[in-house]
């Protein structure tokens, strides 16, 4: 089960829940579950209102999971992802650091998510 810190200036401290791997929930789904304060309006990766710093805490190699193809043109768009990092996603199995929230799906690996 990985642990999902979250951590803001919202936040009087940096919270860590507990997620299952492999359930399919999206980040946006586990924060919401545990009342993190993460903003977000349309819930499906079009209104780009929900992006999120994603860094891993410990010192394995991150796990690739997919971009979609709405995260690849909001992220782009808003001058949080490069062509390079979605080449790199694509092809090397790197994932970028910025994500959507309502399109990440959590992997088995304790992460740092800064909003």
């Amino acid at each position: 089960m990985p642990n999902v810190t979250f951590s803001s200036p919202q936040l009087k401290k940096d919270i860590t829940v507990y997620a299952v791997a492999g359930d399919t929930k999206t980040l946006l789904a586990v924060a919401k579950a545990h009342k993190i304060p993460l903003s977000f309006e349309c819930e499906n990766g079009e209104c780009g209102s929900c992006p999120v710093e994603v860094s891993l805490l410990s010192n394995y190699r991150k796990i690739g999971t997919a971009l979609t193809e709405k995260e690849k043109i909001v992220l782009k768009l808003a001058g949080k992802i490069t062509s390079q990092q979605i080449i790199d996603a694509e092809t090397n199995d790197i994932p970028p650091p910025w994500r959507l929230a309502c399109q990440m799906v959590l992997r088995d690996e304790d992460i740092l998510v800064k909003f």
